[in-house]
């Protein structure tokens, strides 16, 4: 029975020896690295931390990009019973100091002498980090390379041959093993304490419902300083699957063809992204070509329609559905690699619409949902079991509640154990022994949850009003011209907007037109391409209730960033950081008489 993280690692080099536990690329071509030298390099890199002073309890921080040392390192780290503090890499020095000196780590790692700089700015504020890593080679100062460590490792298996088995056996099941940030969308982050207990069961629990074994492969691209990617990794590692290393996100779709992966953990903006490049491709084509990718499309959706539902399908629709993927979809799925079984979704939600799509498509992508606090997965949608619009039943051994204010409530071994040093916000975030999620949501009556939004984001119009702003947002940014959107209105008479447009699919609507402009500035202060964008958004919400619909949108001339902290590195949106950075221009939307000037 596994159940510590160090368990689960030996169990994985015994179980599942193969040449390709990992793939990454060297010199522009990925290269294999097997479980035996993967193995061998986390043994190393834990007795040379241990020769290093490091025990159990120590924090080590690892602040680098998505790379098989990441992984090294944390495993190093666990198998001393040591705990893991993962860092975004797109934070800036000062958040990065933040994450260091409140978890009080002695040691940090970092992949390259870029992210080296950002903790050394700052080194003089971390008194408690002794020791610094850097995975390259020729490290500056009193760094250490990778190399440095492993070479420290041999030393003490030369001198202690079975310690590194020791070690790994002294972890118990309640020792805290990661402390995770939250982004937050809101406040100070809070650091997540993760027990080796909590990540097991959960993995344990989605394997259960979820086929992937050691035949698959998958692509690696979300951060692994997030928790659905860390937790991910767990999961590939529990069953000895292969996983490559996407380059960047911007090389993903090439990486995909050369990986060729069977399944992938993503997040909503890749799928959106993937169905505008196919809608861009459809557009562009000759009439005959449209006609027959909308027959295709339908053809898929009441394909779909029943597959969900589990009804027979009719001989003539199956038919239709084998034309229609071969004129359309088997193109769609090859430039996935043309192995792909499914997507799994997380992190922020995925459109009903966008889902069943992806679905006439032949492409399954299946939503689920969980937050830092629950390791993540409190919910899942099956390959088998799926309805779109929802994120799925709860995973085996976590139980889920509706408050009486909608607060959805959980419990169940993937719970956190509490916030690092933060008692005060540990008992807010429980009722009894109810993880309290902030999420608001209902059970229907299949038993599947669906999240209609975030307790805190609720808007409370003037007139009394409740409106949830999440799910109107993923209807703009369904439509074609709005890449991005906030809906407002708490406290206000109506519901308006701050709209981010997809600046390549507008400025060529504008040429088009023969609407002139010099700059992004000039073009969104367009009155033309405000009439165009605000018909948009009126088709999007022809089905939203009287006191929901936006009645007043402005337009903003870039997208939202994470440097000037309007959204987190996961992608979430920071509205009160949104509200304060645009108040007079949201002041305006409301303002009597003219709509004013609606454009930034």
């Amino acid at each position: 029975m596994i159940e510590t993280l160090p368990e689960m690692l030996l169990h994985t080099l015994k179980a599942y020896p193969k040449d390709d536990l990992m793939l990454y690329k060297q010199e522009g071509t990925y290269v294999p690295l097997s479980t035996a030298e993967f193995g061998k390099r986390v043994r190393l890199f834990s007795l040379g931390l241990h020769r290093l002073g490091v025990e159990a309890g120590d924090k080590v921080v690892i602040l680098s990009e998505n790379r098989p040392e990441w992984v090294m390192a944390d495993f190093a780290a666990l198998c001393l019973g040591a705990i893991t503090v993962p860092v975004y890499t797109t934070l800036s020095a000062e958040q990065t100091r933040y994450i260091i000196e409140n978890s009080d780590a002695r040691v940090v790692v970092c992949s390259d002498r870029e992210l080296w700089h950002k903790v050394d700015s700052v080194r003089e504020d971390l008194p408690e980090a002794k020791h610094f890593i850097l995975f390259e080679p020729d490290p500056p100062g009193d760094v250490l390379s990778l190399q440095d460590v492993w070479d420290l490792g041999e030393k003490e298996e030369q001198e202690n041959p079975g310690m590194f088995a020791e070690l790994c056996g002294r972890a118990r099941p309640d020792d805290v093993a990661t402390i995770i940030y939250t982004s937050g969308t809101t406040g100070t982050p809070k650091g997540v304490m993760l027990t080796h207990k909590n990540l097991i069961s959960n993995a344990e629990a989605v394997l259960s419902v979820i086929d992937i074994t050691q035949a698959d492969t998958v692509l690696s691209f979300l951060p692994l300083s997030h928790i659905f990617e860390r937790w991910a990794t767990c999961c590939y590692l529990y069953v000895g699957l292969t996983i490559g290393y996407a380059e960047s996100i911007d090389t993903l779709s090439a990486n995909m063809l050369e990986i060729r992966p069977t399944a992938m953990v993503t997040v909503p903006r890749l799928l959106e992204k993937i169905y505008a490049r196919v809608m861009d491709n459809v557009l562009s084509g000759s009439g005959l070509k449209r006609a027959i990718f909308y027959w295709a499309l339908g053809v898929g959706r009441v394909y779909a329609r029943k597959k969900v539902r589990k009804e027979t399908v009719p001989g003539f629709l199956a038919f239709k559905r084998k034309i229609a993927n071969s004129l359309v979809f088997a193109k769609i799925y090859a430039r996935t690699g043309g192995r792909l079984r499914f997507f799994v979704s997380a992190g922020a939600p995925l459109a009903k619409e966008l889902g069943e799509a992806f679905y006439a498509l032949g492409l399954l992508a299946v939503e689920g949902y969980g937050l830092t606090e629950t390791s993540p997965v409190i919910t899942c949608n099956r390959p088998e079991d799926l309805k779109f619009g929802s994120v799925g039943k709860p995973v085996p051994g976590v139980e889920v509640k509706i408050a009486e204010d909608g607060e959805i409530l959980a419990r169940g071994p993937n719970i956190m154990k509490g916030y690092y040093k933060m008692e005060e916000a540990t008992r807010e975030a429980f009722e009894g022994d109810w993880f309290r999620t902030g999420d608001v949501g209902h059970v229907d009556e299949e038993g599947f949850l669906v999240i209609t939004d975030r307790k805190k984001d609720l808007l409370v119009t003037s007139g009394g009003k409740n409106v949830a702003p999440q799910p109107i947002e993923n209807l703009l940014k369904s439509t074609t011209y709005i890449m991005n959107a906030v809906v407002l209105g708490d406290r206000r008479r109506f519901v308006s907007a701050l709209i981010v447009p997809d600046f390549d699919k507008l400025e060529s609507y504008a040429r088009k037109k023969g609407i002139a402009f010099q700059d992004r500035k000039e073009l969104v202060r367009n009155e033309a391409i405000l009439a165009f964008i605000q018909q948009e958004v009126d088709k999007s919400q022809v089905n939203l209730s009287r006191y929901e619909k936006i009645k007043k949108i402005a337009l903003l001339d870039r997208e939202f960033d994470q440097e000037s902290g309007e959204i987190t590195p996961s992608l979430k949106v920071k509205r009160n950081i949104i509200q304060q950075k645009y108040r007079q221009l949201i002041d305006s939307l409301y303002e009597e008489g003219e709509r004013g000037d609606r454009a930034q």
